[in-house]
């Protein structure tokens, strides 16, 4: 069964495997798998690309030499019915095979839009919480704002809130100094 969902999202029942999902023709969107659920969404606009090539940019500045930085999308395979596409991902670079992250990333961050919010904060979330992902941002564009997700257990607790002008510095994966409002490049 397909369903549209608000702000042209398409998610279609499965169970969906690997092979299907790259079955389905180009489109224009990000295909992503959540439990077996092929999930469709729309090209993102130019402020969260800002955000997601400048956050990007800001950690691959930082990485370490064993760390790799990269953009979605990109698979995180996190099981045959769970394939995820993080807007920007980082990953020990050992872990990385040419067509995917087989593991849990170190990070991953969502830069939170109409279309992806309720995945981004959901199930996709806990599926990475699931696999051991020890940190997740969500970035929300429209204040500009971070939230730091640590894993407690299997699950996800909001470490910190970082306003549009303050000034944090992460210690994992490893240490960089964000700013929110930075990121935008209005």
């Amino acid at each position: 069964m397909t369903t549209l969902l608000r702000h042209d999202v398409i998610v279609r029942e499965g169970p969906y495997t690997r092979a299907e999902r790259d079955a389905v023709p180009p489109n224009g969107r990000h295909h992503e798998l959540l439990d077996g659920v092929l999930v469709m969404t729309p090209a993102q606009g130019v402020r969260h690309q800002s955000i997601v090539g400048s956050l990007a940019i800001l950690l691959a500045d930082h990485a370490p030499r064993d760390c790799k930085v990269l953009l979605g999308p990109f698979d995180v395979a996190l099981g045959p019915a769970s394939i995820l596409q993080p807007d920007v991902l980082v990953g020990r670079r050992t872990d990385f095979t040419e067509i995917d992250l087989p593991t849990a990333p170190l990070l991953a961050v969502e830069v939170l839009s109409p279309s992806t919010r309720l995945f981004d904060l959901g199930r996709k979330k806990e599926l990475l919480a699931e696999a051991g992902c020890p940190s997740y941002w969500t970035i929300d564009p429209t204040r500009p704002e971070l939230t730091v997700w640590q894993l407690d257990n299997d699950r996800y607790v909001a470490a910190e809130l970082v306003g549009p002008d303050d000034t944090w510095t992460a210690t994992a994966p490893y240490p960089v100094t964000i700013t929110p409002r930075d990121l935008i490049d209005d």
